[in-house]
């Protein structure tokens, strides 16, 4: 391997060492090291999960993160509208004033990752955050495909302000339902 790929054997230890940590393989004496099953690796590793979404079928991999997100945002959404203070609100209201302002798809997608990180991150729940950050790259290339599969870029917008109005009176029931209504508008533009 190291005059395969022209490194040194302390950049080779290092990049076994990194991919066992990663779940990806292993290495055991008089075996050698071996590539593990799938089942094995840690796809809530940042770097894992983006090597995979490359590899895994397009379709199959936004569906598997579409389910990911059925069962964490529409709870986040209700944490956000009983929980959030005005430091966490602040990001949120930019994010939904941003995505208002678009004039473009590019300006659309960086306003709606934002829209969606920021209300992990008033849900006060110190837990939930990572989760966005993990899924942060992966959710941008989705948000990206699902704004250019709709009629028009800001086709959504409507459901971002039913959730955002839902979070800032403080409505539970209605974040969480204004949520899942958007992610089912999101899955029907996957599965279209």
């Amino acid at each position: 391997m190291i005059e395969r790929f022209g490194v040194s054997r302390t950049v080779l230890r290092e990049a076994m060492r990194t991919l066992t940590s990663k779940g990806l393989i292993e290495s055991r004496p008089k075996v050698g090291t071996r590539v593990r099953t799938r089942s094995a690796w840690n796809l809530l590793d940042v770097d894992v999960l983006e090597w995979y979404s490359r590899v895994a079928s397009p379709l199959q991999f936004a569906l598997k993160l579409q389910e990911m997100r059925e069962m964490i945002e529409p709870y986040a959404a209700a944490l956000a509208a009983a929980n959030h203070d005005e430091a966490a609100l602040a990001p949120l209201a930019a994010a939904h004033r941003a995505m208002v302002e678009a004039r473009n798809v590019d300006e659309w997608v960086r306003a709606d990752l934002r829209f969606h990180l920021s209300v992990l991150a008033a849900c006060s729940n110190e837990l939930l955050i990572p989760l966005g950050t993990l899924i942060e790259r992966t959710l941008e290339a989705q948000l990206r495909l699902n704004a250019k599969r709709a009629d028009v870029f800001n086709a959504a917008l409507a459901e971002h302000t039913a959730v955002f109005d839902a979070i800032v009176a403080r409505d539970r029931d209605s974040a969480r339902r204004a949520m899942a209504g958007l992610l089912g508008v999101t899955r029907e533009r996957i599965e279209g």
